[in-house]
């Protein structure tokens, strides 16, 4: 699992756009979020780069963890 520290979540809404964004490149992507840890895990055939590209591209400040 590839884990990520994400800034600028803070609601369901959020978990919702980023799951939503990521499973809509790769629909089999495990992702989990830890909106206490501002942690995302994401296990998908995505690269790293491909991860954090997506969830920058939604609007959030990421990096891996």
């Amino acid at each position: 699992m590839q884990v990520f520290n994400v800034q600028g979540m803070s609601c369901g809404h959020c978990v919702k756009a980023i799951t939503q964004a990521l499973q809509a490149k790769d629909p089999a992507a495990s992702v989990r979020v830890d909106l206490g840890a501002k942690e995302v895990g994401v296990e998908s055939k995505l690269s790293t780069e491909e991860v954090l590209a997506i969830i920058i591209e939604e609007g959030y400040a990421a990096k891996v963890a």
